[in-house]
């Protein structure tokens, strides 16, 4: 124990306003042991028994979403309203869910010839999962909490940018019930804590959401340890525009122009942009690009970019100071390579307690080469790029054309096509006429270098399992 502690920031003030533990390996040691220890009676629980904990998590959640929102808003920047009404209530029903989905959890087996084969699923034991800043209970909990309703143990490490709701939740997790060691939260930096985790010999499995590049150094670390390994990574996500969302009085076709573009500045500046699934390249059939790009700059310049504690703000504050200069990097690169800002790109100065915060302005960037730079790295931030195409097979090559494949937005009124593109367009997620509908029992992913694995529903519970194949021959 390092006795070390890091300083932590609240991104609208971009100031000081708190201290977490600057963790090492003799930490992340010394929570293995206690997950080991906790294991043998935490696995031989009864589905009802840890079923009924993680319900309990979700009841006191609940109970204090006001406090959890708050201190997510103040940690991470995000105003308190998408806290509020998506992170913590997203939290509370991934315990919900996984509590539920455990008891309906069923394994397989097959009879032939007097030969009956059964699957036994048993928890793998200690698994060890490292959760990013931008959803930070809402992705902590996606992935402890099908660990837990599993029978495994848990060494966590949140977040060292956002880990007020992680030390919270601890508390929770006691108050409710959870056996000592089961849940071991470890806050510190990636270097040390992420590394000690991802190679302590004791923890068997790696669950983590992050940079592709981080994600790389712990493959590194655990593949030639053969453990096993769920990798959400980052993503450079398209979406594309065909002109029937346009209507069409003549043919009578009424479209879902509206709906459309109110979801496009929704699915391009949610959470300033610092969002995974976020459609950062956006593609739009040329001949409804002028009409388009028109109506989405003057939908984005209504954004009220504020403080992230008003009711009334829809952007709040860049998570850090590092991360909003990489943000800033990026607009000035895209002017190097020729872009034309159509409006933001700037950082904003507010008055009163939020003058010295990390804020942008939500910026949207047109005339780049879909292979540029700008349109190739993932900026995970308000920038979006505007870039008009003529056929669908224009579209896809350019929309395919980056090493991600995370997620993938669609918008047509044409089925026929929609199947089409869905079918061959390289992303784990496609939506069509819709974003960030989020059912909890569908595989959740990406493909190329977004990522290893699913997570979400059966996919989630399956990995946090050993199968376990058992032939069984019948005498006669």
């Amino acid at each position: 124990m390092s006795g070390e502690y890091l300083d932590n920031f609240d991104p609208a003030e971009g100031e000081v306003y708190d201290i977490i533990p600057d963790s090492d390996e003799i930490d992340v040691a010394l929570a293995a042991d206690a997950a080991e220890n906790a294991f043998p009676a935490w696995s031989a629980a009864s589905i009802e028994e840890r079923s009924k904990i993680l319900m309990k998590v979700a009841s006191l959640i609940q109970r204090d979403l006001g406090e959890f929102a708050r201190a997510e808003c103040v940690d991470n920047g995000k105003p308190l309203a998408l806290a509020r009404n998506i992170d913590i209530p997203r939290a509370i029903k991934n315990f919900e869910f996984f509590a539920s989905a455990i008891v309906n959890f069923s394994s397989e087996s097959h009879s032939t010839g007097g030969v009956v084969n059964y699957t036994l699923r048993n928890p793998i034991g200690i698994v060890g999962a490292i959760s990013p800043w931008n959803l930070p209970l809402y992705l902590f909990t996606w992935k402890i909490a099908p660990a837990l309703a599993a029978g495994n143990c848990v060494v966590a490490k949140p977040s060292e940018i956002t880990p007020m709701t992680a030390c919270m939740l601890s508390e929770i997790c006691i108050e409710a019930g959870l056996p000592r060691g089961v849940l071991n939260i470890v806050h510190g930096l990636g270097p040390k804590v992420g590394k000690a985790i991802s190679s302590h010999p004791k923890i068997k499995a790696i669950t983590f959401t992050g940079g592709t590049k981080t994600g790389a150094e712990i493959a590194s670390i655990a593949a030639p340890m053969f453990k096993k390994m769920s990798l959400e990574l980052g993503g450079k996500n398209p979406n594309i525009i065909f002109a029937d969302c346009v209507p069409n009085e003549r043919f009578g076709h009424k479209g879902n122009y509206e709906e459309m573009l109110e979801t496009t500045v929704r699915s391009s500046f949610q959470n300033q942009g610092e969002i995974c699934l976020c459609g950062s390249r956006i593609f739009v059939e040329k001949k409804m690009y002028d009409k388009f790009k028109t109506d989405f700059v003057e939908r984005v310049k209504t954004l009220k970019v504020g403080d992230p504690l008003e009711s009334a703000t829809n952007q709040g504050a860049i998570v850090s100071k590092q991360h909003m200069e990489k943000i800033l990097y990026y607009i000035e690169l895209a002017k190097e390579e020729g872009g034309k800002i159509l409006c933001g790109g700037n950082r904003v100065t507010l008055e009163g307690r939020c003058k010295n915060g990390w804020v942008i302005e939500p910026t949207v960037i047109e005339a780049l080469p879909y292979n540029c730079r700008t349109n190739m790295e993932e900026i995970f931030g308000p920038v979006v790029t505007l870039t008009p195409f003529e056929t669908e097979e224009e579209v896809l090559m350019m929309a395919n054309s980056t090493e991600y494949g995370l997620a993938s937005i669609i918008w047509t009124e044409n089925i026929t096509r929609a199947h089409r593109v869905a079918s061959k367009i390289q992303t784990g997620i496609v939506w069509i006429n819709c974003w960030m509908e989020r059912d909890l029992r569908t595989p959740f992913g990406g493909m190329k270098n977004s990522g290893v694995g699913r997570e979400g529903g059966l996919e989630a519970l399956r990995f946090f399992t050993e199968p376990k194949n058992v032939c069984l021959k019948i005498k006669e």
